[in-house]
Formats: structure tokens, C-alpha cells, sequence
């Protein structure tokens, strides 16, 4: 009915395993969660392998974790850090 707003043909890469696929058989990643707030945002995307892999598990708070890490903020390695401490006190506190 509407249509993609992407470019026929357009390849993304997926954050995931790094591939690089068409956009057609890719599936878009808000790492903030609002997907349905599309107005001035650049999707990340996941190929449907990884999609299936990764994104059908519970993900209850981890948005939340990703940004108090620095998602997309902090380099690599100070996010790793921080999601980790996080990751093992929330596991901790349950």
C-alpha cells in the first residue's frame, strides 16, 4: 500500500554479523525502541538470520541497559565494560 521509503536496491549492513544485504532482506533496529517514531531517524538493521537469532528472546529493560551503557555514545570498549557491571547487577538483583 505505501511502499518503502528506501531506495530499490539499497544495501545495509547488518550490526550484527556484518554483512552487507539488500534492504529488502533486512529488518530495521531502534536500538531506542520507538521504531513507530520514524520522523528524522536512521534505522540500524539486522539480516533476517540474525533477526531471528537474536531479536525473539525476551528483552525486557535492555534498551534501558544499552543507553545507561552509552549505546552508539562511549567507544567500544567502555560500553562493553559498562553493559557488562550492568548486565551482572541486574542479574544479581533478581
Amino acid at each position: 500500500m505505501f511502499g518503502s521509503r528506501s531506495p530499490q536496491g539499497k544495501s545495509v549492513t547488518c550490526i550484527a554479523c556484518g554483512e552487507s544485504v539488500p534492504r529488502s532482506e533486512a529488518r530495521e533496529y531502534d536500538k531506542h525502541g520507538d521504531r513507530w517514531d520514524r520522523r528524522d531517524k536512521e534505522f540500524e538493521h539486522l539480516c533476517k538470520a540474525c533477526f531471528a537469532e537474536l531479536c525473539q528472546q525476551p528483552r525486557d529493560g535492555l534498551e534501558t541497559t544499552l543507553d545507561a551503557a552509552g549505546a552508539g555514545e562511549a567507544d567500544r570498549a567502555t560500553f562493553l565494560e559498562r553493559f557488562r557491571e550492568l548486565s551482572e547487577t541486574e542479574a544479581r538483583e533478581e
